[in-house]
């Protein structure tokens, strides 16, 4: 049990600094793209996009979000109202970021939840059959359909989605966000490359497993087929597949920008590149903080749940 502790307060610690790194490079590349923070705030909030904002109006924004204050006091300013619970008010929208994120947030999940579990649904039973068809026809087709879901942008699936099943047949609506269909493209075309990714590393796991001696040795003892694989060889080849899967979860929720913006769905994507655009810091440091808190924290149950699959794991 201590080493356990042990091992969960590094990780820990990690974590921590993980995204303490994300935030502050974040920060600073925020601040130092061109244009003026202030000028884009009055463009945004009370000038129209013609307008030329004057001194008076960029000193007296400049001064009421302190921003004439060197880069790092105000990265040290925001840090600290974190730490509190305090990710302060998005400057086009005023209100709360965590307002705002708590309102986007269940939209992300639940794009990125759909997605994961196409990816897992037909990902891992694709994988075990082309590893048990090893070399066959079925086989070879597909390895070279995952091949091109591995290589193929998602945004580009996006679109092709829209134009076939949309534009063409009509079968779900281009964009959108409540009922069911609504979820269906953006789920699909965000799953791609993890479904794919899934497929090739379940079938690579299970042709090392079973050409280990226990399973040979299972074989011979005259269990079934089916016994072999679901009792004996899918829990250790199950180890790398879970890994892509938690890695893909937490780059689906950030790889979700493109498609929220693609199907206008109302996510911290969605979100993200809105406050981008706006140069509206408060709000772009929140959704990352969002994003990568989340994907550390999923890459810490992933490692967790190793030791359950498989007991020899031993954290040192």
């Amino acid at each position: 049990m201590s080493l356990m502790l042990r091992y969960l307060a590094k990780r820990l610690a990690f974590m921590g600094l993980t995204v303490l790194a994300v935030c502050a490079l974040t920060f600073f590349l925020m601040n130092i793209i061109p244009g003026g923070t202030a000028e884009l705030i009055l463009k945004h909030t009370i000038l129209e996009m013609e307008e030329i904002p004057t001194d008076e109006q960029i000193a007296e924004i400049s001064s009421r979000y302190n921003l004439h204050d060197p880069l790092y006091i105000q990265f040290g300013r925001w840090l600290s109202s974190a730490l509190e619970g305090d990710l302060g008010s998005s400057y086009i929208q005023k209100k709360p970021v965590s307002y705002l994120l708590l309102l986007r947030m269940p939209a992300t999940i639940m794009l990125a939840s759909a997605a994961m579990s196409i990816a897992i649904i037909f990902g891992i039973p694709l994988g075990i059959y082309c590893a048990m068809r090893k070399n066959r026809l079925t086989d070879y087709i597909l390895r070279i359909v995952t091949l091109l879901g591995v290589s193929m942008p998602g945004f580009w699936l996006a679109l092709l989605l829209i134009l076939v099943l949309s534009v063409n047949l009509k079968l779900f609506p281009v964009a959108g966000y409540g009922e069911a269909r609504y979820l269906v493209l953006p789920a699909v075309a965000l799953s791609a490359h993890a479904l794919a990714v899934t497929v090739r590393m379940m079938r690579t796991g299970m042709l090392e497993v079973m050409s280990q001696p226990y399973i040979t040795y299972a074989i011979s003892k005259g269990l079934s087929s089916q016994n072999v694989i679901l009792r004996h060889a899918l829990r250790n080849a199950l180890l790398p597949a879970i890994t892509v899967l938690g890695m893909s979860f937490g780059h689906m929720l950030g790889g979700a920008v493109v498609i929220e913006s693609i199907f206008a769905w109302p996510g911290v994507g969605s979100l993200l590149v809105d406050a981008i655009s706006a140069r509206d810091i408060p709000l772009v440091q929140g959704c990352v903080l969002a994003i990568v808190g989340v994907f550390v924290t999923i890459n810490l149950l992933v490692d967790l749940t190793y030791t359950y699959l498989d007991p020899r794991i031993r954290y040192t």
